[in-house]
């Protein structure tokens, strides 16, 4: 006769609260910030193709960590539930509350219920009038819905990307400046030093205050690189340099 082995619900919710914090901290990091011109998204992103950063509906934007397949499942289920409700009401009643809230119910379903729970962390954030009255909403593996005023960090080492936000933000700033310190949070590494992140493991996107209708815009190619610090810009324009100086003989060298 085989033997049966119980396990109580609390150790069952704890090792699936415990299985999906540990994958989602090896994700690379997203940092969602309000600004004089905006809601911005940056995010450490290897890939041009698979996003991490995407408009959900006319003024809200969405971010995540975790699992793609997972995060794209709830993206297109939250355009979907927009479309519908912008259709059926009025595009005015479909806001980042009330997205965010249905999210919340949708993971904490799936972590109650299903075996093994999503491996993401989402955000979903609406530009406002004013950048005090943004909305900006963090919700996790199991369903919780935290709301974020000004800024928020999700992915491996949020706690301390959140420090680094904490002491440098403004609401007043403008969009260069709020980028400056997303960067900043982006490449400490919590031990007093900086990596080095350049335009091609970065993906960002702003959600634009003063625009009317959809105001989610990708900053990307030369846009982006007018971002960067001073020092980076001069490099790459030094390495262009040096490529347009070559000798025709120099370019079948190895």
């Amino acid at each position: 006769m085989a033997m049966q082995f119980y396990t109580s619900p609390e150790q069952i919710m704890r090792d699936r609260a415990e299985y999906a914090r540990k994958n989602i901290s090896r994700g690379r990091n997203v940092v969602v910030l309000s600004c004089a011109d905006g809601v911005l998204f940056v995010a450490e992103n290897v890939s041009s193709a698979l996003h991490k950063l995407y408009e959900l509906y006319d003024r809200i934007g969405f971010a995540a960590v975790g699992r793609y397949n997972e995060l794209e499942n709830l993206r297109t289920a939250g355009v979907r539930m927009a479309d519908l409700r912008g259709y059926s009401y009025d595009r005015r009643d479909v806001t980042a509350s009330s997205l965010a809230k249905a999210y919340a119910q949708t993971l904490g379903a799936i972590f109650s219920e299903q075996t093994k729970p999503f491996e993401v962390e989402i955000c979903v954030a609406e530009v406002a009038t004013r950048p005090e009255d943004d909305e900006l909403y963090r919700l996790t593996f199991d369903g919780s819905i935290l709301d974020e005023p000004g800024h928020l960090a999700m992915g491996g080492q949020a706690e301390h990307l959140l420090e680094v936000l904490k002491d440098g933000h403004s609401y007043e700033a403008p969009l260069a400046d709020a980028f400056a310190l997303a960067l900043r949070a982006l490449s400490s590494d919590g031990n007093g030093s900086q990596r080095e992140l350049t335009t091609d493991v970065l993906e960002v996107a702003v959600l634009e205050r003063a625009g009317s209708g959809r105001v989610f815009r990708r900053i990307t190619g030369s846009a982006l690189e007018d971002l960067m610090p001073a020092e980076e810009a001069e490099t790459e324009s030094s390495d262009e340099s040096e490529e347009s100086g070559s000798s025709p003989g120099d370019e079948g060298e190895s």
